[in-house]
């Protein structure tokens, strides 16, 4: 869409919203920003995103499922409508099938993944339940089964590959089943942390099959879900596979949204585990965690992948690519080993081939804060070629 057919669009929603300095509002606990500190400059007439923040939609409730506060259906139908675009569109979903919303980032999303699971598993009369991931996965994870009560099961990677090996799988599942698991959730990546690693959903599939182990898959694509199915030639861990129950994205990494873009995909049918029928007062009830949520960036995110169009995006990241290619290529000729799949943007490091103050001066993110075993480089948009060639120039220096 172009940038004025953008504006039209966004303006038109707010219009269909409630306007509290239009309206006379006496029910909400909420208001526009307030006018002492943020005053109504004529300039935000113009300015899309900044006037739905100076309006401040609350989007609680899953616009997906019920009919949320009809006080903001005009910005809602907008997160309906990239919610269908994440979903359909980039992640696979058939037209319909799926639930979800904007929240605050990838480590909440990946909760209420896992909330979902546990409510569905033990409302079939599991017991103790457990959460396979590579030790690789992000924090949340385990985070997330510390607040649900759900047991931890990471399995170590090898080091070449970054992949979860089938005998350590196989051998981390059985001891769990022998010491009393009845049921297991199992999360894989589309882009780890730190060394930006697509999990292998078929081999793992595979291991789990031979065992008889039946676990339904949650996909953290908190970084790789805005660049990995636009830049590789098939991808495996979407909703076109028949276990993947959600998805993890996160707008504020790759589409360079505000933080607090994150979004969560459910297959439909899935999300009324978490209802929170407490909620008597939210019109459709709530099926998030957070509850009340910025209806300001649920339309920022919209507002990108309006922008930029599956072949924008495309061309956007590719050029990201090229520049992480030249990065490679000088890190080969140089010698230095390092991790990288070929369609992400992600290059990790072997800590002893950096000089620390190198590490330093460009920001580099180790595994671990004091003794360091990997360095990880990840080029963004705002990563341009001369730094690349002055970050190897400092390399070859060393």
């Amino acid at each position: 869409m172009s940038r004025e057919a953008i504006h039209r669009e966004v303006f038109r929603a707010l219009g269909a919203n409630l306007s509290y300095s239009r309206g006379e509002v006496l029910g909400f606990p909420g208001s526009f920003l307030d006018r002492e500190v943020f005053p109504e400059e004529p300039f935000l007439r113009e300015m899309p995103y900044l006037s739905c923040l100076r309006e401040n939609p609350n989007h609680i409730g899953c616009h997906t499922l019920t009919q949320a506060e009809v006080a903001f259906a005009g910005t809602q139908r907008l997160e309906v409508e990239l919610l269908r675009i994440c979903a359909e569109e980039i992640m696979g979903a058939p037209a319909g099938g799926f639930d979800g919303h904007v929240c605050g980032g990838g480590t909440e999303c990946n909760i209420e993944a896992l909330w979902i699971q546990r409510n569905r598993l033990r409302g079939g009369g599991a017991g103790e339940i457990a959460v396979i991931h590579s030790e690789d996965a992000h924090y949340s994870i385990p985070k997330a089964c510390d607040l649900l009560g759900l047991t931890p099961l990471p399995v170590p990677v090898d080091e070449v590959t970054r992949q979860m090996p089938p005998g350590a799988l196989r051998e981390r599942v059985l001891g769990a089943r022998a010491r009393g698991v009845e049921a297991f959730v199992l999360v894989l990546t589309m882009g780890t942390t730190l060394f930006g690693c697509i999990e292998d959903i078929d081999g793992a599939c595979r291991v789990l099959d031979g065992i008889g182990v039946d676990a339904r898959i949650h996909v953290d694509a908190a970084f790789g879900g805005f660049i990995y199915p636009f830049t590789a030639r098939e991808n495996r861990l979407d909703f076109r596979h028949p276990r993947v129950d959600s998805i993890t994205m996160d707008g504020h990494k790759m589409l360079q949204a505000p933080y607090g873009t994150g979004v969560f995909l459910v297959r439909k049918g899935l999300i009324e585990h978490i209802c929170t029928e407490e909620a008597s007062y939210v019109h459709g009830k709530d099926y998030t965690l957070c509850g009340s949520r910025s209806g300001a960036n649920a339309v920022a995110l919209w507002m990108i992948l309006r922008s930029y169009g599956s072949e924008g995006g495309k061309e956007f990241l590719g050029a990201l690519l090229a520049r992480t290619d030249a990065l490679c290529r000088g890190l080969d000729a140089a010698g230095i080993r390092y991790f990288r799949d070929p369609a992400m943007n992600v290059v990790t490091i072997r800590a002893g081939q950096i000089p620390p103050w190198v590490a330093e001066k460009y920001m580099l993110v180790p595994d671990r804060h004091g003794a360091p075993t990997w360095w990880k480089a990840v080029v963004m948009d705002h990563v341009h070629e001369a730094t690349l060639a002055r970050f190897l120039e400092d390399l070859a220096a060393r």
